[in-house]
């Protein structure tokens, strides 16, 4: 098999508990699950193509824009990040049309489990896909909002008794061990009665997903690999694990390089 194109960052989907994963590449879609366990080629071949607007671009800013797009698209405002920072209310979100059908829709703060407990946000929409790309082997809904600023301050809130990031290196090498995320829940929704009260947050069933991973071997040393500084990148794939192919010849960040134009043989 021999594609080319520009990539997108994976497709996901869950099945019987077990992750699975496809590759936008060009025109086709690859399924990589059935990658696992052979020989692949991916290669640079020199373009990169805005995902919004198609131009070329020599550097690609948030994951996939030329420079002019992340300027003016709300996906790539700094309150996508940190979305107790949203600003819509004062009439300066650079896509309000966008904003209010993006970020005005039922969001869920959860408890994961990737490389260690942590809290995060995603839209009602956007599970199991979110936890997935994280590569969690563990997740928790906890508390169901109206909107994304609402998501993002009780996130905010909870940072100082919870990790909100993952530790990717931990979660490649999978040292993660099992946590109780319905006690940590417990004890965190302890700490914010009053901001769940007055956000009118909706507390959720307890129900817990496990995820598991296309993975043969898990590497015991990482070596990130990056298409800027080796074009052509070569091995066995051994898995796959959040957004990235861990090949025996290191691993390899799908989502960092959308928009890239590669060649993928195998």
């Amino acid at each position: 098999m021999q594609l080319a194109g520009p990539i997108k960052m994976m497709k996901t989907a869950l099945v019987d508990l077990r992750a699975t994963y496809s590759l936008p590449i060009g025109r086709e879609v690859v399924e990589m699950n059935s990658l696992i366990g052979k020989p692949i080629k991916l290669t640079f071949i020199g373009d990169i193509s805005c995902s919004n607007c198609g131009n070329r671009t020599s550097k690609s800013f948030s994951q996939g824009y030329c420079f002019p797009c992340a300027r003016s698209l709300a996906r790539c405002d700094m309150c996508i990040m940190k979305p107790e920072t949203c600003h819509y209310h004062l009439g300066t979100c650079r896509e309000p049309q966008w904003g209010l059908s993006n970020c005005f829709s039922p969001h869920i703060v959860y408890l994961a489990n990737s490389s260690g407990p942590k809290v995060g946000i995603t839209r009602a929409s956007n599970m199991p896909g979110r936890w997935i790309d994280q590569g969690a082997i563990s997740a928790l809904p906890i508390l169901k909002v109206n909107s994304r600023i609402d998501s993002g301050q009780i996130e905010s809130a909870l940072k100082p008794f919870i990790a909100d990031k993952t530790n990717w290196r931990k979660m490649l090498k999978n040292e993660v061990e099992p946590t109780d995320l319905l006690e940590i829940k417990n004890g965190l929704l302890e700490k914010i009665p009053e901001l769940i009260n007055h956000l009118e947050a909706k507390q959720l069933d307890d129900e817990m997903l496990n995820i598991n991973y296309p993975v043969l071997k898990y590497p015991t040393k990482i070596v990130s690999l990056n298409f800027d500084k080796t074009p052509s990148i070569s091995g066995v794939l051994d898995g796959i694990k959040g957004q990235y192919l861990l090949l025996d010849s290191g691993v390899l960040n799908m989502r960092k390089f959308s928009s890239y134009h590669i060649e993928l043989t195998s």
